[in-house]
């Protein structure tokens, strides 16, 4: 080949160049698999209305589902992992969890539910107890255990999404976690109502074991309506108590690992700096957007002030479906391979302890409770 033809020959795209397409391209295929899921969310239930499981069935299973079937057909055709750059999970989940906080009006935590702030705390601190020390006993790594409890002892999914954070767990291990809490709060969806019927609660302690027990927000609303409306006000509120300890346990978590669970004879001594280092910094942008929607909410109409949180928490599913497509699509079948049934036994018993014990705190702190207005 000549001079000439060198120099008027294209020169061959820098890689930053190919990689930021290819990025885009995949973040593309995140956004349609998301598309595609709001869609089900919305359709299903109206689809197979009259379904109460149609109706029960939330985002993220329609969205790993969708993300794991991506994932197939692009391993098949061999571009998964060239546009693996636009799989931006935990951009995705820090700034979901960041938008959840807007739901959580401190307010109406401290002025209208004293005895779910107790129940909250005894509950999420004994329930997460035994699971870490029943994951143990059985060998669990120990950052699965971390999800693991903080999923079955407060909210599910956005609590497993905030340990995986703190604890820097593996992508394959939240998808883990997020799918037994939801394989378990499904049927809890149609249980527990009907076992509170037949034990003759009242509705407000039939609500305070709901929100108690059942491990994700929806799945708390429906058994909630499925058990009255005082039930569903009061499993919301106790639900919604539980959700603001997420930050609480994400902290503790995060200094457990940095100064106990991770630190060898010959390594350093943890310092402050490097627990602030591997501190999950969204857990601020959690607490700091709770803060500011408690505060709006004093200074507008109770009808506006629904409607903007209603926004600000359909961008945060948003976030979440996108971030659920993503973990599907990153999904690796391996790691289930590796950890067995072992996490089952433990999430299934956790899952035992859970309702006895809400039902236990309920009966002694929701007797006689009522709702403020």
């Amino acid at each position: 080949m000549s001079t000439d033809q060198q120099a008027v020959s294209p020169a061959p795209a820098p890689k930053t160049e190919r990689a930021l397409l290819w990025g885009l391209l995949g973040f593309l295929v995140v956004l349609i698999l998301g598309s595609i899921t709001r869609l089900l969310e919305t359709k299903v239930p109206e689809w197979f209305s009259g379904s109460d499981l149609a109706s029960a069935i939330e985002y993220p299973i329609y969205a790993i589902l969708l993300g794991l079937a991506g994932n197939a057909i692009l391993t098949v055709t061999g571009v998964r992992d060239r546009l693996s750059g636009g799989f931006r999970t935990e951009f995705l989940i820090k700034t979901g969890l960041v938008l959840l906080g807007a739901s959580i009006n401190l307010k109406v935590i401290v002025t209208a539910a004293g005895p779910a702030i107790i129940q909250g705390i005894v509950l999420i601190s004994a329930v997460f107890l035994f699971t870490w020390w029943l994951g143990g006993k059985l060998g669990l790594d120990d950052k699965l255990r971390a999800l693991l409890s903080a999923a079955v002892s407060i909210c599910g999914v956005s609590a497993a999404i905030a340990a995986a954070g703190a604890v820097q767990a593996r992508r394959e291990q939240l998808a883990y976690s997020a799918s037994l809490v939801i394989a378990f709060a499904l049927p809890s969806i149609f249980i527990l109502p009907a076992l509170a019927s037949a034990f003759g609660l009242s509705d407000a302690v039939a609500g305070a074991w709901i929100g108690g027990n059942i491990d994700t927000t929806a799945a708390v609303t429906a058994a909630g309506a499925l058990a009255g409306d005082e039930a569903l006000e009061i499993a919301t509120i106790v639900k919604v108590t539980q959700n603001a300890l997420i930050g609480v346990v994400v902290i503790a978590l995060t200094a457990w690992f940095a100064f106990k669970i991770e630190k060898t004879p010959d390594a350093p001594r943890p310092t402050l700096g490097a627990f602030w280092q591997r501190f999950p910094k969204f857990v601020l942008g959690f607490i700091l957007a709770s803060a500011v929607a408690t505060w709006f909410l004093t200074t507008v109409s109770s009808a506006d002030g629904k409607a903007t949180i209603g926004v600000v928490n359909d961008l945060r599913v948003w976030f979440l479906i996108l971030a659920f497509v993503s973990i599907g699509l990153e999904f690796r079948v391996s790691a289930l391979k590796e950890a067995g049934w072992r996490p089952v036994i433990v999430f299934a018993s956790a899952t035992v302890v859970n309702i006895l014990l809400a039902l236990g705190l309920a009966l002694l702190l929701f007797n006689n409770f009522t709702v403020s207005t």
